[in-house]
């Protein structure tokens, strides 16, 4: 098993979600993170100058047996993308044991 942390923009949340749930991705957790990127430049809206550097994000953890990583990191790196500084990263642990607590499955059985 396999745990995928995906932090993106906001902006392409709703189609990095939509997509996972149309290849069975119906499970994952998500929150709202802010962190400090590589855009060190200032922007000016309505004539008041702002610092980009703190930088708001969601952050995605979704869980995957071993032969639906490729196939939901390719969701993730075609929907999240729009080609700008800050789409993005994604990063791949190994995950020892899972267990369903209501049932007590374990294993990738737990995961469905």
């Amino acid at each position: 098993m396999k745990k995928i942390e995906a932090i993106i923009r906001k902006s392409t949340f709703e189609d990095v979600k939509d997509a996972l749930h149309e290849i069975g991705v119906n499970f994952f957790t998500y929150w709202d993170v802010t962190g400090i990127g590589n855009e060190n430049k200032g922007h000016v809206y309505r004539g008041v100058s702002y610092s980009t550097r703190d930088i708001a994000r969601r952050h995605i953890s979704i869980v995957v047996s071993d032969h639906f990583l490729e196939k939901t990191i390719d969701v993730i790196l075609k929907h999240a993308y729009t080609g700008e500084v800050g789409d993005g990263k994604i990063f791949v642990s190994n995950i020892e044991e899972a267990y369903r607590i209501r049932t007590k499955e374990n294993g990738t059985a737990s995961l469905q």
